[in-house]
């Protein structure tokens, strides 16, 4: 029985992460491939873990308050982990566990120097690196203190940091158990870190080398600025040679201490440019072992490399699956679509079986392969300025791709061009009856959707599916819609640009469309203002509303006085815009005829910062402005050369743009309209399978593609592991940032603006409503959380239309996401909001209270305190 509690590296291997914890599988892999040296060592199970914890009945007591715990109780979480830390280290080893230990020494020489390092059961995981969470002791001298420092091992599962990470990241504690890797002490002359991708920029084929002399201890806890080599290729390609002025080394009793390094040999460098490639061959053949990116610590002892630790890069974007080794430039289908969180398995299936274009999935996100339109020269040149015109930084990260004339191979012109460019001559004219025709069109699509649906399930449900699917895809490509869309784009890009140069005023188109008609988001905006209008004046209906906590909330509201007007208020506004939700294009997401408290804090504020009628006053007031704004614009016109041709054709521009641009936002609508009556069929469905024992949780089918939820429909079984797995990998996936544009070497681009005309500190982006405010900035990340007051500024990632009612009652926009013709940007627009979008990292940069003012019309903003 002993014996398990102990085991060799040399016996371990990836497969026991359970027994030996994430470092010692890793560890005992790694020392399995050939040509890679591994210092000699054991690993003290998670077996023995187990019986140290069951020796101290008191620390089951810590963990079931700790459990009650939230990661922002930072006093009890260091006060219970501290007493938990406290009992493992008092606990005594028991003799037989004490005893496989020292013989596992003898076997390795007793009174050697040792490492004792953690290795707990959730780290080094391809979802997780927990880097830093537990501890390691270096340099251990003698069987006695190695037992101390194995007991501190154990303790060190429950550090402050360690427990913290947990909690935020939804780990039970309990399922985390401890395993302690001892390893021979290894005396370097260099140290340091290999990373196989580049860990900056993502890409797969620039491996990065960080070294310095002495432990590997000194780079890792930031004591010196290590020696920096780029190898991409069997070559060194870029080196950063730094002055190395301290050193972490062993000491002959045990321990380590920093020491200085002498002037001499400061400048020069840890490793030859022969060590380092030497050593990214090593690590290229450790990636391909472990089948992914590796972020990998060595040492170098007498010209030898050994490895001490690898693990697996968590930070970088996963790269799209593909069956050719061929070069390839992904775009981001978020960026556009405003949802740049991950999506769920079913949310990313059905999104692709109703997409225009072929979308490949990578880390929960939707990306189109652009390389063919970025291999011919004219499709280039519309794709870059169609992009450019919505988004400067997609536009910016595809030239430095183009820069690197060896990556998209050049193809003839007379491939696959672009949708048309919208330069400035003028745009075709389009009439204005077919939005009328268009919106009819859809509605009645839905109707027949809704009829139809209600009568299919099982197997036949999902064949009149893929059916419905492609009826949806005929509406959205509807040769008139298209039309519709670029008629108000391309007049919107023709006054733009003819009236800065003509007038030398900068987006005055911005003015020009406010409370432009048919507008389906910025009506959904102004309704839940006429909501408010019928609860403001019940204080009893109000005061409930304030204390509202779940979605069951209307069936109370009828008893209270006032309560049946605000109810069919309310569901009245569900049964138009309940389809809606934050994220919309992800199917699995809650919508607010789901979850309707997620419109009761919104409510409140209008209730709180308005007046009555405000809804037909806000409309009222911008159709004045644009009416305004058109006769000055008219006016300066005429008074130039040549002026009543430009004012003439000017006012067939501004009639083009106020007929098509609220149409803009109704494809949208649309198409979420049919997705929730998709939802609500397949939820039946899932119902039937919990039903039938086949599924534990309604949801879980958001966790399986289409196609798999079909096979589960006919066959009644399902993986059980496969939507573990798929659960596990979607909370990774939320904690990486998409990037704008990748590509098949896995390098994120993420762009930028190249402008010099914005003051010293201001972030840039992208102007996309006029004018200048000043006020409070309200950073927020989930709109259930926004409680806003009159003149507030709304910074946040990105806001899809459902955002639209918080925009009656702010005062500008700043999202870190965005184009010029994207949701946000369109209601900025009709509501008169200066904005700026596109600007990167917005939610860190600013803080929640700050004073910031927004330059609407230049495209930049101010941190004013």
């Amino acid at each position: 029985m002993t014996e398990q509690y102990v085991l060799d590296l040399q016996d371990v291997d990836e497969t026991r992460v359970a027994v030996v914890g994430g470092k010692g599988a890793h560890l005992g892999g790694l020392s399995r491939i050939e040509g890679i040296r591994v210092p000699g060592g054991f690993c003290v199970t998670t077996h023995a873990f187990r019986r140290i914890m069951a020796q101290a009945p008191s620390i089951d007591d810590r963990l079931d308050e700790l459990s009650r715990t939230t990661s922002d109780d930072r006093e009890a979480i260091r006060t219970l982990s501290a007493q938990i830390r406290r009992t493992i280290e008092e606990t005594a080893v028991p003799a037989d566990l004490a005893a496989a230990i020292t013989r596992a020494l003898g076997r390795l020489g007793e009174h050697a120097a040792y490492a004792v390092r953690s290795s707990a059961t959730a780290e080094d995981l391809p979802t997780a690196s927990f880097a830093g969470q537990q501890d390691t002791y270096l340099n251990v001298v003698g069987p006695t203190a190695v037992l101390q420092h194995v007991s501190r091992c154990w303790a060190s599962l429950f550090t402050e940091r360690a427990v913290t990470y947990r909690q935020r990241n939804g780990i039970d504690h309990r399922t985390v158990l401890m395993a302690v890797v001892v390893q021979r002490m290894v005396f370097p002359h260099a140290a340091g870190i290999l990373f196989t991708a580049d860990p900056v920029t993502g890409n797969r084929k620039v491996a990065t080398v960080d070294a310095g002399f002495g432990l590997g201890e000194a780079l890792v806890s930031g004591l010196v600025n290590p020696d920096v080599y780029k190898v991409r290729g069997g070559e060194v390609v870029a080196r950063t040679i730094a002055a190395k002025q301290r050193a972490v080394q062993a000491l002959p009793a045990g321990g380590t201490q920093e020491v200085a390094i002498d002037s001499q040999r400061q400048e020069q460098p840890a490793l030859t440019d022969a060590q380092v490639v030497q050593l990214v061959r090593l690590g290229r053949r450790i990636e391909a072992h472990f089948g992914r990116p590796q972020d990998i610590e060595w040492c170098l002892v007498d010209d030898d490399f050994q490895i001490v630790q690898s693990r697996p890069i968590t930070t970088l974007f996963p790269v799209p699956e593909r069956d050719d080794e061929e070069n390839h430039v992904y775009l981001s289908v978020g960026h556009q679509q405003m949802m740049t969180d991950p999506m769920k398995p079913l949310g990313i299936s059905v999104w692709q079986l109703t997409a225009m274009a072929p979308m490949l999935e990578a880390g929960g996100r939707l990306f189109v392969d652009a390389t063919r339109r970025l291999a011919s020269p004219a499709s280039r040149a519309a794709l870059l300025e169609l992009v450019g015109r919505g988004d400067p930084l997609i536009r910016d990260a595809l030239e430095t791709v183009l820069e690197r004339d060896d990556f998209i191979p050049s193809l003839p012109d007379g491939g696959p061009v672009g949708p048309p460019a919208g330069g400035a001559s003028a745009p075709t004219e389009a009439d204005p009856a077919i939005v009328g025709e268009l919106i009819e069109r859809s509605r009645t699509s839905v109707a027949a959707l809704e009829r139809d649906i209600r009568t299919r399930s099982g197997p036949e449900l999902f064949d009149f599916l893929r059916e419905a699917f492609e009826e949806h895809k005929r509406v959205l490509s509807d040769p008139l819609n298209m039309q519709a869309i670029m008629a108000g784009m391309e007049a919107t890009w023709w006054l733009n640009d003819k009236l800065e140069e003509w007038l030398g005023e900068k987006n005055a188109a911005d003015t020009l469309t406010l409370s432009a008609p048919d507008n389906i988001t910025s009506e959904m905006g102004l309704a839940l203002l006429d909501v408010a209008d019928v609860i403001r004046p019940h204080p009893e209906v109000v005061a409930f509303l304030q204390g509202v906590e779940d979605d069951g909330f209307l069936d109370e509201l009828g008893k209270l006085t006032g309560g049946a007007e605000a109810r069919d208020a309310i569901e009245a506004y569900l049964d138009r815009y309940g389809m809606r939700c934050v994220g919309e294009i992800d199917i699995t997401r809650p919508r607010w005829r789901e979850r309707p408290s997620t419109l009761v804090p919104v409510i409140l504020d209008n209730v709180r910062n308005f007046e009555p009628g405000a809804a037909e006053r806000r409309f009222e007031q911008g159709r004045h402005k644009a009416q305004q704004k058109e006769q000055e614009v008219l006016s300066r016109l005429r008074a130039l050369p040549d002026g009543d041709r430009k004012a003439d054709e000017t006012k067939r521009m501004i009639d083009q743009v106020r007929a098509f641009i609220g149409y803009r936002e109704y494809p949208k609508y649309g198409i979420i309209s049919r997705y929730f009556l998709y939802k609500q069929a397949l939820l039946a469905e899932a119902e039937r399978l919990v039903q039938a024992g086949v599924l534990p949780e309604r949801e879980d089918i958001f966790y399986l593609t289409f196609q798999e939820l079909h096979d589960v429909v006919r066959s009644h079984q399902v993986d059980d592991r496969l939507i573990q797995q798929r659960k596990d990998a979607f909370r990774s996936y939320q904690a990486l940032t998409p990037p704008r544009v990748l590509t098949s070497d896995g390098e994120a681009l993420t762009g930028a603006y190249r402008r010099d005309d914005v003051p010293a500190g201001a972030l840039v982006g992208l102007p996309v409503s006029v004018g200048t405010v000043e006020g409070r900035a309200r950073v927020i990340l989930d709109m259930a959380q926004a409680e806003l007051e009159a003149g507030d500024i709304l910074v946040t990632p990105f806001t899809d239309p459902s955002w639209s009612p918080l925009f009656v009652g702010i005062a500008g926009l700043v999202t870190e996401v965005g184009g010029l013709m994207t949701h946000g940007a369109v209601i900025a627009r009709e509501y008169g909001l200066p904005a700026v979008v596109g600007v990167d990292q917005a939610t860190r940069l600013i803080r929640d209270g700050q004073r910031i003012r927004v330059h609407g019309t230049d495209g930049y903003i101010e941190i004013l305190s």
